[in-house]
């Protein structure tokens, strides 16, 4: 089944300062943003995507990321067992605005939001109260995990 791309902006406080200033719920009323362009004198390393909250629809996306925080919970240390390995954050539930032709997902559908993951839209979803879970992360990060370790 092929998904479809939607824009998803998360509710989140950033600081202000030149480039940015009156932040609320992730909204920003001056902007000033340079391209990659040679005569910027800046490298860019990711494009933003902005939902505009006048226009947004609220939803719940539950992210889910691994249940164990090691590859092999079996693999315990000694005394410990597989319940020492939980994962403590493998669920996270954020208040998002999401764009407003995504209030008509139907529970089991499939979308992808830009530059997060994959996501379906839960059974208990409506277009009242639009609920997503998180499937597949674009990036893995199990391989930072390792290394940091």
């Amino acid at each position: 089944m092929p998904f479809d791309r939607m824009g998803i902006a998360t509710a989140l406080s950033m600081p202000s300062g030149p480039a940015c200033r009156d932040v609320t719920l992730g909204s920003c009323d001056a902007l000033s943003t340079r391209s990659g362009m040679p005569d910027s004198n800046r490298k860019v390393k990711g494009t933003l995507h902005w939902v505009s909250t006048t226009h947004a629809v609220t939803a719940e996306v539950r992210l889910y990321d691994r249940l164990f925080l090691k590859e092999n919970p079996d693999d315990a240390e000694e005394g410990k067992t597989y319940k020492d390995y939980l994962n403590p954050d493998s669920l996270k539930t954020v208040r998002a605005f999401i764009e407003p032709g995504a209030s008509g997902t139907l529970p089991g559908e499939k979308v992808q939001f830009e530059r997060i993951g994959y996501f379906s839209a839960d059974k208990d979803s409506s277009a009242e109260n639009l609920i997503f879970n998180r499937v597949v992360q674009l990036k893995d990060s199990w391989a930072k995990v390792e290394k940091d370790r």
